[in-house]
């Protein structure tokens, strides 16, 4: 055998290393030189080749173990310490520990290619390369990089053995698959560099592997020799070009492979990693790579066939590798390597070469002036807000629709959709089917044959079926079993149309599935994370836009670039604060205020949302139903909303005929209802009535005049159960009689008018209740849900809520003591609007705050919301208008507004064009154009009494809102 000893690279003096083009140079190359020399020149020759080996390490490994490497750092004094399994703050400890035992400090390295957690318990995992590999956007891919740098600097670890840039042309390679960026040389190497550079930039040194290309294998180097016979042309063009595209941008170290390359080495059986040809010829010389040298780890199979007590080690050196990593006996190699030190098969030179090379990655990753790991805040550190936004924007950026005929993605069209999810996979998919159900109704259905499922799903327009599978490694399974694939032809086959598959797994799972005839829709997330699966919910529903490519071909309809790219319909999202220009910390002052009002019991409970930017980035609940529930307010319950249905239920339909001309702002009531025009009421305009300057009374107690000499309901007008002429339902066994509907309007046009001056008015919403009605030949709660809760996807916003969901979901409102005489839940509280049906015009209506925000959204987004045009622009602006502020009337057409004296519904923080209402029961809402904010409060502080006004005197709901814009970060 030759032994290629003299090189011009071994000839290399400091001066040389750090010459232009070397990428472990800093930019103080004076002092790093001054530092490599004169740590060079004290050790002695053991110390020397001390510094070729890096050794295993586990936090979490018995005494023994870690006594053991603690040895061989004393009397070995190794370069360095690659860790492996445990957790964060035992690492931390450990490496301290060894850092105080080593003359030089250990170079600290680690297999983290997405993140700590790769080896870790209690740290955060970013995505896989293959999720990345989908982004077009490198800069997000070069954020991750940098995070993950962040993280390992934090832990002490200089080297992170990343990123991978093997090109994984082969669907069946057992290593590397989703650890590759995909099978495009060029989106490999592109990010690759990004990644890089992001490691680099928090200080990391970045490592290409698995040189010189492990990605068309079906063999795992673990255990076995891969054999990558291919030509060197191919090898070229494919394998080899990443790591050309890296060095030429500053790769710090390559890790060489356990791979038999023919076309470049001659020799048969020979590992890429004790190749001098593959390592010194191709790497060093003809690719011009000046970094460090790894050796993948020498106790792998495709290694250790190859000699044993330190033969393999020798060779490795000789190669021309610099690190030799995880030697079987390091005291053997060591021996092994100093007698070819003796004998003269390795030179002053040669080694010099190497070890000023470690030296000098060393004062790169700044161990010149090394500092211990400090354990303090630790775990937060490493699982921090910005992981999670930096996470959150690369899967929003990877999810890749593949196919989506007849546009069945994003869904619009909600109120003629009934929709079904199916759950394939054995992982969770919880995450995925809420967040379904934020956007609409989604019933999930088991089923334990196909012919069951037939028959469960008949009924359904739309079927979404997640494969959901392991996210815990990226080495887990990830196929549909047999019995999966053979009911997703099925199922296919007997809808024909109207199916969506969402893959929760590698993409290369769409392989075994024969044929996507009747599958509409296929979109590929990648990773099963829990964000991974809200994410593709948002994407079926078009609050985020599809922008993802399929970086690996997946099958024969799916090739390599495969993409779809959609654009948002305009929905809402669900996000972090941070991503919309918010401050999470400050918007924990919300959660404070909130529990000082139920301290201070204001309300037993309460539900906050905060959107911003169309993302939803606070959503709470608080307190209990009562004050003696034992179940807690969750998000999904609903509130009596109070009088924001003025401007939720009457004001869209008011606006909506508006635009079609059956109702003009200066109409009279006396031109509207039939009798009116006799009445103190005829003159009354439109505009001046919703804008409460009519001169109308506050409010009308209808119900006062139906009660008997014990203000108890009286017979005359009330039966216990539905009896014909009493089919009115003010409660459980009250009925009104149907003769006082008309008892209500002809009391209303009695009314004389009051003083000419601002006063906020119910009336008016009764007689617009009429007149929509009576125009439309509907009542106003079908009017309202077919134009617009049913598309909007706002399925909890409803009249009479009891007749669609459980009592359970329907936080109660009083104690009622004085009407009904009982706990009013599910029934509205506004008397006038019970004895209307629980349909009014002011009140009647219940939602939770999601469904709110999404109305409030359409107005803030001038009318438009999920791809549809509700409203006009021109119609949201007239209506949000104020026309009698200079008579001191701050409200617009319906809407509250902002008063310029500081004396309004809103904090002064506000613009002068946002709008919203409140609501009698502890309700509130409000919209900010120019901040593209939406807020909504829900509480029931009148319960137990109405007569609780400490809600409204402290300012509560105002005062959270001032929090909300103090919270801004822009």
């Amino acid at each position: 055998m030759r032994i290629r000893f003299v090189l011009p690279f071994f000839l290399f003096t400091t001066i040389a290393l750090i010459g232009q083009g070397n990428p472990l140079v800093t930019n103080d190359s004076l002092a790093q030189r001054k530092w490599v020399d004169s740590k060079y020149e004290a050790m002695s020759l053991e110390e020397k080749f001390g510094q070729l080996f890096m050794v295993m390490v586990h936090s979490d490994a018995d005494k023994a173990s870690r006594e053991k490497v603690a040895d061989l750092i004393k009397t070995q004094h190794l370069g360095g310490v690659i860790f492996s399994t445990g957790g964060p703050v035992r690492q931390a400890k450990l490496t301290n520990e060894y850092q105080k035992l080593s003359k030089i400090p250990l170079l600290v390295a680690m297999d983290a290619e997405w993140g700590l957690a790769m080896r870790l318990d209690s740290t955060y995992a970013f995505p896989w390369n293959m999720t990345l590999g989908a982004i077009k956007d490198n800069a997000i891919v070069e954020k991750v990089g940098r995070r993950i740098g962040e993280h390992a600097k934090r832990l002490g670890v200089h080297i992170n053995f990343a990123p991978d840039i093997d090109i994984n042309i082969n669907p069946k390679n057992p290593i590397i698959g989703n650890r590759s960026f995909g099978e495009d040389r060029e989106n490999v190497a592109e990010k690759g560099i990004a990644y890089m550079k992001g490691l680099e930039s928090a200080g990391v040194l970045s490592s290409g592997k698995h040189f010189p290309g492990h990605g068309d294998t079906a063999t795992d180097s673990h255990h076995d020799l891969p054999v990558i016979d291919f030509s060197r042309k191919r090898l070229d063009s494919i394998e080899l070009y990443p790591y050309r595209r890296l060095i030429s941008e500053g790769l710090s170290s390559v890790m060489v492979a356990h791979l038999e390359v023919p076309n470049l080495e001659i020799k048969k059986g020979l590992p890429s990693s004790l190749s001098e040809q593959i390592i010194t010829t191709i790497l060093k010389e003809e690719m011009g790579f000046q970094g460090l040298v790894f050796t993948d780890a020498l106790n792998m199979k495709g290694a250790t066939n190859h000699g044993k007590n330190g033969d393999v080690e020798l060779k490795a050196f000789i190669a021309g590798n610099d690190i030799l990593l995880m030697p079987l006996d390091v005291g053997a190699a060591k021996q092994k390597l100093m007698k070819a030190f003796k004998k003269g098969k390795i030179t002053e030179q040669r080694l010099a070469y190497s070890v000023k090379k470690i030296l000098m990655a060393k004062y790169k990753a700044g161990l010149n002036d090394y500092k211990p790991v400090v354990s303090k805040n630790l775990y937060a550190d490493l699982n921090s807000l910005q992981d999670d936004i930096i996470y959150e924007e690369a899967i929003e950026n990877a999810i890749t629709v593949v196919k989506n005929d007849f546009y069945m993605m994003g869904i619009k069209n909600l109120e003629k959709k009934k929709i079904a999810y199916v759950k394939f996979g054995d992982d969770d998919h919880l995450p995925f089917l809420n967040e379904l159900n934020k956007y609409t109704t989604v019933t999930e259905v088991n089923a334990a044959d196909i012919n069951q499922f037939k028959t469960d799903l008949k009924d359904f327009n739309l079927v979404i079926i997640g494969h959901h599978k392991s996210n815990e490694s990226p080495w887990k399974g990830y196929k549909f079993t047999q019995t999966e694939l053979s009911w997703l032809k099925k199922i296919a086959e007997e809808r024909s149309s109207n199916l969506i598959l969402a893959v929760f797994a590698k993409p290369y799972a769409l392989l075994d599935v024969p044929e996507f005839k009747g599958i509409d829709g296929v979109v590929v997330s990648y990773q099963n994370s829990p964000l991974a699966q809200r994410k593709t919910a948002q994407l079926l529903f078009g609050s985020i836009a599809a922008k993802g490519i399929l970086p690996v071909s997946s099958h024969k309809d799916f090739p390599v670039n495969t993409n779809v790219q959609l654009k948002s319909l305009k929905r809402l999202g669900y996000s972090f604060p941070e991503r919309v220009g918010l401050n999470s910390y400050k918007l924990a002052r919300v959660d404070s205020l909130v529990k000082d009002g139920l301290d201070s019991l204001m309300f037993p409970g309460a539900q906050v949302l905060i959107a911003r930017k169309g993302q939803v980035v606070y959503h709470k609940s608080f307190g209990k139903p009562t004050y003696s529930s034992k179940d807690s307010v969750s998000n999904d319950d609903l509130y009596d909303l109070a009088s924001v249905t003025k401007i939720l239920a009457t004001l869209p339909m008011v606006m909506q005929m508006e635009e079609e001309g059956d109702i003009k702002l200066n109409d009279t009531f006396g031109e509207m209802i039939p009798g009116y025009d006799t009445t103190n009421l005829k003159d009354v305009t439109v505009l001046k009535a919703l804008s409460h300057y009519g001169r109308l009374p506050a409010w009308i107690a209808f119900y006062v005049s139906t009660l008997d000499k014990n203000r108890k309901p009286s017979g005359e007008f009330y039966r216990n159960k539905p009896l014909d002429g009493f089919s009115i339902k003010v409660s459980d066994e009250l009925y009104l009689t149907d003769a006082y509907k008309d008892s209500i309007y002809n009391r209303i046009g009695r009314q004389d008018l009051k003083s000419n001056r601002y006063r906020y008015s119910d009336v008016a919403y009764y007689v617009m209740k009429k007149y929509i009605e009576d125009k439309n030949g509907k009542r106003l709660d079908e009017l309202v849900a077919d134009f617009l809760y049913k598309p909007l996807g706002a399925m909890t916003t409803t009249y009479n809520p009891l007749e669609k969901f459980n009592l359970e979901r329907i936080i109660p409102s009083e104690e009622d003591k004085y009407y009904r005489y009982e706990t009013v839940q599910g029934y509205v509280h506004d008397m006038g609007a019970a004895m209307q049906g629980g349909v009014g015009g002011h009140a009647g209506l219940f939602s939770n705050a999601n469904d709110v925000a999404k109305i409030m959204q359409m107005y803030l987004q001038e009318g438009f919301y999920g791809g549809d045009r509700f409203l006009e622009s021109r119609t949201v602006k007239k209506f949000n208008t104020c026309y009698f502020c200079n008579k001191n009337v701050r409200r617009g057409v319906g809407f509250d507004k902002p008063d310029a004296r500081g004396k309004g519904p809103a904090c002064e923080c506000v613009s002068p064009k946002s709008f919203g209402h409140s609501g009698f029961t502890g309700t509130y809402t409000w919209a900010d154009p120019e901040e593209d904010l939406v807020y909504v409060f829900l509480s029931n502080r009148t319960y137990p009494t109405a007569a609780n006004r400490l809600l409204v005197k402290s300012g509560l709901r105002t005062r959270i809102q001032g929090a909300i814009y103090e919270a801004m970060i822009d």
